[in-house]
């Protein structure tokens, strides 16, 4: 029931070498449900959600202070783009004609390139007392991309539910991902890992990738594969088997997911489900994209965070990335992610939360 606004974070820059420019927060209540944005990336810097008890934790990952997320290489809780995920090489066609991206890991571009939507100072719009809407205009040539593009990203706070919606549109041929990159943790940010979480993806394939974590270009079935989370099952149960499975570079000790699942279906249907069983908090995740980029914070250890957090741990938090497929320019058997003059790009994702019984 309240919007409510304010000036206390430290000054990000919006653009390197230009002047200091304030970071606004916006505060969205419904019911028992609490968000806490900011226009610095179209970001979500908390959600406040119940437990099976009614106690109110925070459940999303983030850094301690704007300035900190202003050049945050975890994305936590940003809206990623023009192109969120990896383009091998920084190499885009369209139409044609090439266009060399921004590299900001190693040779590839990642989550928009080195100045992506992230760390932008977006506009924001009052729609109404539960409702904020970002707006970013990107011009021709950002991180070499071709076209301008107008986008805009909206969240919406039910009583149980917070829904997030982009749109763009391009004055020329381009190529548009906007993705969401919260970390979270059902039992509270501060609460240790998400190892024991139980994950289940409604998808009967996934991408393996290579050990620059690019896709391959095969759709893989998930079947006998650590892969399979039709059957809901702990996050950490099969990441010691991770590697064997198409999953390229890993942590030493316990593996890592971070790959895209197909996701079975189409329209907007619900896709995941992630469950605490220790608080009781169950987060349902809805969507009309035909993937979905689950990372499980394998290389979160020693990131600083935010308070009580001094530093996280690895597996502190999973992101539930529903998108188009990483590295799509390079594999023309994929969702095509091109947006041209007259088209209007959307993405609709709703992650609605209540509580199971001990």
């Amino acid at each position: 029931m309240a919007f409510a606004t304010g000036g206390n974070f430290p000054p990000a820059r919006d653009d390197p070498g230009t002047v200091m420019m304030n970071a606004d927060r916006y505060t969205l209540v419904n019911g028992a449900l609490r968000a806490v944005l900011t226009n610095l990336g179209a970001r979500l810097l908390e959600l406040h959600v119940p437990d099976r008890d009614g106690a109110l934790a925070d459940i999303v990952l983030g850094r301690p202070d704007l300035e900190t997320s202003a050049s945050d290489e975890t994305y936590m809780g940003s809206t990623a783009g023009r192109y969120a995920n990896r383009i091998r090489g920084g190499r885009l066609s369209v139409d044609g004609r090439d266009y060399a991206l921004t590299l900001n890991e190693g040779e590839n571009h990642l989550h928009g390139g080195v100045h992506g939507f992230d760390k932008r100072l977006w506009r924001a719009e009052h729609v109404d007392e539960h409702t904020v809407r970002f707006h970013l205009e990107s011009p021709d040539g950002d991180q070499g991309y071709p076209g301008a593009l107008a986008a805009s990203v909206t969240y919406a706070l039910g009583p149980d539910a917070l829904s997030i919606d982009f749109a763009a549109t391009t004055d020329a041929p381009t190529v548009v991902n906007l993705v969401h990159h919260s970390y979270f943790n059902l039992g509270g940010h501060d609460s240790g890992t998400v190892l024991d979480h139980v994950l289940r993806i409604d998808a009967s394939a996934y991408l393996p990738v290579d050990d620059d974590l690019l896709p391959t270009g095969e759709v893989r079935p998930v079947d006998a594969t650590p892969f399979d989370f039709r059957t809901p099952k702990p996050i950490g149960r099969d990441l010691g088997q991770v590697r064997q499975a198409g999953a390229g570079r890993t942590t030493a000790d316990r593996g890592n997911y971070d790959h895209n699942w197909v996701l079975d279906g189409t329209g907007t249907r619900e896709v995941v489900v992630l469950t605490d069983p220790a608080s009781g908090r169950r987060l349902t995740l809805s969507s009309d994209q035909p993937g979905v980029q689950v990372y499980s914070g394998g290389y979160l250890a020693g990131v600083t965070g935010k308070a009580p957090v001094e530093r996280y741990p690895a597996y502190a938090g999973v992101t539930l990335e529903t998108q188009l497929f990483p590295d799509s320019p390079h594999h023309p058997h994929f969702p095509s992610a091109e947006v041209r003059p007259g088209d209007r790009y959307t993405h609709h994702m709703r992650l609605a939360f209540d509580t199971v019984g001990r």
